[in-house]
């Protein structure tokens, strides 16, 4: 199982911007499949945005043109660039790694609001 351990939340305003980012245990951190999912109060738990091995991505409706994921291999990290936040982007946010199975991180609390 890799460890994943994510960073970068916080409080910020309608229209801010957070980058979020999630640091992987392995040494094949470049073979996986990287996502991040989030879930808000009484909500179920969705799929945000991911990025494959080999870079291609894939992004809720939500977040298209607002979010980019992207990942630097050499520093086993996925990050995740959040712009024009909204209070509905508020959410805990999840870092997700699929290979064999899927391992997640502890989350990382995201709150927008004025």
């Amino acid at each position: 199982q890799v460890q994943l351990v994510e960073s970068g939340g916080g409080l910020v305003q309608p229209g801010g911007s957070l980058t979020l980012a999630c640091a992987a245990s392995t040494t094949i951190f470049s073979l996986y499949t990287m996502g991040w999912y989030r879930q808000a109060p009484g909500k179920q738990r969705e799929l945000v945005a991911g990025i494959t091995s080999g870079g291609s991505t894939n992004y809720a409706d939500s977040v298209k043109g607002r979010f980019t994921i992207f990942r630097d291999n050499a520093k086993n990290t996925v990050y995740l660039q959040m712009n024009s936040l909204k209070p509905e982007d508020t959410a805990v946010y999840y870092c997700t790694a699929d290979r064999v199975r899927r391992s997640w991180g502890q989350g990382t609390q995201v709150t927008v609001s004025s």
